[in-house]
């Protein structure tokens, strides 16, 4: 007998985003960190819409962004602060804005605080993984106390008088690049590391200052003397990266007297105080497999993204979506452990689509050859001025979409170029029958959902409802705007259970038409909100998921019997 389902390996912002939604699914759940402590270092600065909405699915979205300053511009300026391409998106196709800079140590600490709301999630911290090993059944893992390194900044000692050895039916390894999961596995990780460095620069406010306001926009200074990166941030904080030149000496560009002065530039210097101040080089690599049996590995320990597109925390966000319905459809409803292979392949490409936009980013930002530096200028100023391309730059139109490549997903085959499987819905706010309006996301639950387009599904599903019902699927109907059923006596009763939403603003009623759908059909959204399937032939939709779930329809009919009597 295991004592724990899911036992995850680090405790920082995948691991946090893992332990919640497998908390708030039902899992048990065990958290081991090394740090005795939160250090308190920022280190990721932003997050986008997709990333928010995993967080609504984990059930703190709202809590954690309002500490977060919204709907910043973006710009790639020169040495004299003239812009040469800016970034707006004011459109939320996912509700949530695109562009929300974040200070860490908030959402950490509210992360953290907020697991306390689960009783079958326990966090241990200053345990340190010493071994681990996996049969068939489990993973048995060995821990002991650990003062931990202060992120890398003194030496770690662990006690191995305080072992305590568990048993876990999986292990997800989360602990960062310097991942001891991985590296226990024995998984080399592929691409490149860079010997450019950057200094980063933390800064906050002193008391009844205001330092920043001038500074109201995250800026990427193209300035071939020093390339800099300029991130406002909440709660009176900011931060500044400075690229070193080859000959540039680490010790005196940590100095404070080098501090002061590059930061000198563009703060008043006796109004801020210094958080942290580190010179840094980057990696932009991935694991070579992201699972080994029952061990999978997420976040850093998966992949390195380097920071200009502030996307590395957001891909082990994405992970953590991924992941944690997958292990519990196995862990609870006998899924065939053979689907967790789907994480890799749905996630890899975009993580790695992600690791090279960001690596394209750095060397447009970070050239310094005068030449280059005015050729780049005049090629962005003139790509800005064309009508097309000049609109999908502004709009970050480079940005990978939420979209998985067509051989390896979850879900019923793309047919089409504009088929809509294995990609991510729009998430308007509908209205309820009652009238209330709610995001659609929060309407539909956390499971999976089964949505007729103005129909109701379970009609179309037939005896095939209880495989549904199995997997603690919601049932909903979505209406075009005015196109509800109106004068049926008696049409209440019938659609007891159902969830009845109109999309007021034709918001995904459009997305669906646009794809070739109408009335009639039925859309399948797996837990992570990426679509299943979509189709009029419910029967087939039913085949597939038990295809490629590999569940027994006997199984799931006696189960849901069984919880129906019960």
């Amino acid at each position: 007998m295991n004592d724990y389902d899911v036992a995850i390996v680090g405790l920082g912002p995948t691991g946090l985003t893992l332990a919640h939604l497998l908390g708030r699914r039902g899992l048990s759940v065990l958290v081991l960190e090394r740090e005795p402590r939160f250090y308190g270092n920022a280190r990721a600065v932003y997050t986008d819409d997709e990333a928010l909405r995993v967080f609504q699915t984990a059930g703190v979205a709202d809590e954690i962004h309002a500490d977060m300053n919204v709907d910043s511009t973006v710009q790639w300026v020169t040495s004299d602060g003239a812009v040469l391409v800016q970034f707006r998106q004011p459109q939320r196709p996912l509700w949530w804005p695109v562009t929300n800079f974040l200070y860490q140590p908030f959402l950490e600490t509210k992360l953290e605080n907020g697991l306390v709301r689960y009783p079958n999630v326990e966090v241990r911290r200053g345990r340190e993984v010493v071994d681990f090993h996996q049969d068939a059944d489990s993973v048995t893992i060995v821990h002991a106390a650990a003062t931990g390194s202060q992120y890398g900044e003194r030496e770690n000692v662990i006690d191995d008088s305080t072992r305590e050895t568990v048993r876990a039916a999986y292990l997800v390894g989360a602990d960062g690049g310097r991942s001891i999961v991985r590296t226990q596995l024995g998984i080399d990780m592929s691409g490149k590391s860079f010997p450019e460095r950057w200094l980063v620069v933390d800064l906050s406010a002193k008391e009844d200052t205001d330092p920043f306001r001038h500074l109201p926009y995250f800026d990427f200074v193209c300035d071939p003397d020093m390339p800099t990166v300029s991130c406002p941030q909440p709660g009176g904080h900011h931060r500044f990266e400075f690229n070193l030149a080859d000959d540039d000496e680490k010790d005196e560009f940590e100095s404070d007297e080098t501090v002061q002065r590059l930061i000198g530039k563009y703060v008043d210097v006796d109004e801020v105080t210094v958080e942290r101040r580190l010179v840094y080089t980057f990696n932009a690599v991935i694991a070579d497999r992201w699972r080994d049996g029952r061990i999978l590995l997420a976040g850093d320990a998966a992949h390195m993204t380097p920071q200009f597109i502030g996307q590395g925390m957001n891909a082990g966000v994405r992970d953590a979506d991924n992941l944690s319905w997958k292990l519990h459809a196995v862990v609870h409803h006998g899924a065939d452990p053979a689907i967790l292979d789907s994480y890799e392949s749905e996630r890899r490409h975009h993580a790695k689509a992600m690791i090279d936009l960001s690596v394209f980013n750095k060397s447009l930002v970070s050239v310094q050859n005068p030449a280059l530096a005015q050729a780049r200028d005049t090629a962005l100023r003139t790509a800005i001025h064309v009508p097309t391309l000049g609109r999908w730059v502004q709009r970050a139109g480079m940005k990978p979409k939420p979209r998985f490549r067509r051989d390896g997903y979850l879900g019923l085959d793309r047919a089409r170029v504009r088929g809509i499987e294995g990609t991510l819905p729009p998430q308007p706010v509908v209205r309820r029958y009652d009238g209330h309006r709610v995001r659609l996301d929060d309407a539909l639950g956390i499971g999976w959902a089964v949505i007729g387009f103005e129909t109701d599904p379970r009609d179309a599903l037939g005896a095939d409802t209880a495989v549904w019902e199995w997997l603690g699927a919601s049932f909903a109907t979505v209406y075009r705007s005015g196109a509800r059923p109106q004068g049926r006596i008696g049409d209440g009763r019938r659609r007891a259970g159902l969830i009845d939403l109109e999309d007021t603003e034709d918001v995904l009623t459009s997305w669906l038409r646009r794809s070739g759908h109408r009335p009639g059909t039925v859309l399948v959204l797996r837990p992570d909100k990426y679509v299943f399937g979509a189709s009029r032939d419910a029967a087939h939709l039913t085949q597939e998921l038990e295809h490629r779930l590999h569940l027994s329809r006997a199984g799931s009919t006696t189960r849901t019997a069984a919880g129906r009597s019960a």
